[in-house]
């Protein structure tokens, strides 16, 4: 296999796992609660970094300030994100989950927007946040609770899958101005912020993993491609494209795992989707794009710096934005 082909399969897999993360999560609802789904695939991910960071001989973080970085990553872009991915998925499809997923980017151009001042939202981008913006109110259709006397899970567990993406976009924003300057090798990273998430998930585990396990062969083959492929390999299948086709070739695959998603839940679990689902998701996608392009076209203008070596950073296992640095 050639090199670019080697590179292409490596995207389309990390497509795949992470569009297939909300179906995966759905069949282990069957047997597991949210939490212990959540946490499950967290210390399975862990594991699957560890092989790799053996495997490749990356070196392990170093520093108490580089460990308090990375467990603010653990808890922004692993644990809480997870833990209201997993909940929501008892009320919502796994399609619509993957669909309001999509709305990483834009809470990412929020938080960069409130967080760095120097990087100030062009028109441009306002009018992407604003689409994606009609995007999530028309998947979200408020219409629908109008006489409804009163407001059933489905609009709390919406909320929490936003509130999930609002998480991914501080964690992305918040790794480009702490951890980034590290210089950090990207598996590096990875291995960090899940490390500490599986640990925080661990030292919680008595009080709220709790209750019972029915394990099943779907379920235990759903936990381990959630956790050791999309919360593992995935990572580093991303990193390699990111290396090999720049941040912004390799971000497009933020516009695959929702279609990933939708589809595997109409045909695995029979999942109908209502109209305005699909409609709002492809609204969103248009905003993304956009808010992106709006993103890029001032850099593109700038004097290319000197070569030098890129750390890729790497993205949620869902497919949240994309970006690169030298180091």
């Amino acid at each position: 296999m050639t090199s670019e082909k080697r590179v292409l399969a490596q995207y389309l897999a990390a497509a795949l796992v992470w569009g297939s993360s909300f179906l995966f999560m759905k069949v282990a609802l069957d047997g597991l609660s949210p939490t212990q789904v959540a946490s499950g695939r967290l210390w399975l991910g862990a594991l699957a970094m560890l092989v790799v960071m053996v495997v490749l001989r990356r070196p392990w973080p170093r520093g108490w300030r580089t460990w308090g970085h990375l467990a603010v990553l653990g808890v922004l872009l692993c644990v809480v994100p997870f833990e209201l991915f997993a909940w929501a998925g008892q009320y919502l499809a796994s399609g619509l989950s993957s669909i309001l997923n999509a709305t990483t980017p834009l809470m990412t151009s929020l938080a960069v927007a409130a967080v760095l001042p120097a990087e100030r939202l062009t028109a441009r981008q306002r009018l992407g946040l604003a689409v994606g913006g009609l995007g999530v109110v028309v998947v979200m259709a408020p219409w629908t609770y109008v006489g409804a006397g009163a407001v059933d899970a489905s609009l709390p567990a919406v909320l929490a899958c936003l509130g999930a993406t609002a998480c991914y976009g501080l964690g992305m924003t918040y790794l480009r101005r702490f951890v980034m300057p590290l210089g950090l090798p990207a598996e590096t990273v990875a291995a960090g912020q899940i490390g500490v998430g599986a640990l925080l998930v661990l030292l919680a585990a008595p009080v709220v993993a709790t209750g019972p396990v029915t394990l099943t062969w779907p379920i235990v083959l759903s936990m381990v491609a959630l956790g050791a492929l999309g919360t593992g390999m995935a990572y580093v299948w991303n990193t390699r494209v990111v290396v090999a086709w720049g941040a912004q070739r390799a971000s497009t695959v933020t516009y695959l795992t929702p279609v990933v998603g939708v589809v595997l839940g109409i045909l695995v679990l029979g999942e109908r989707l209502h109209w305005y689902e699909p409609v709002g998701g492809l609204l969103v996608v248009l905003g993304v794009v956009v808010a992106q392009r709006a993103a890029r076209r001032p850099a593109a203008a700038r004097p290319a710096p000197p070569a030098a070596p890129v750390t890729a950073v790497t993205t949620s296992d869902q497919g949240s934005d994309l970006d690169a640095r030298p180091t």
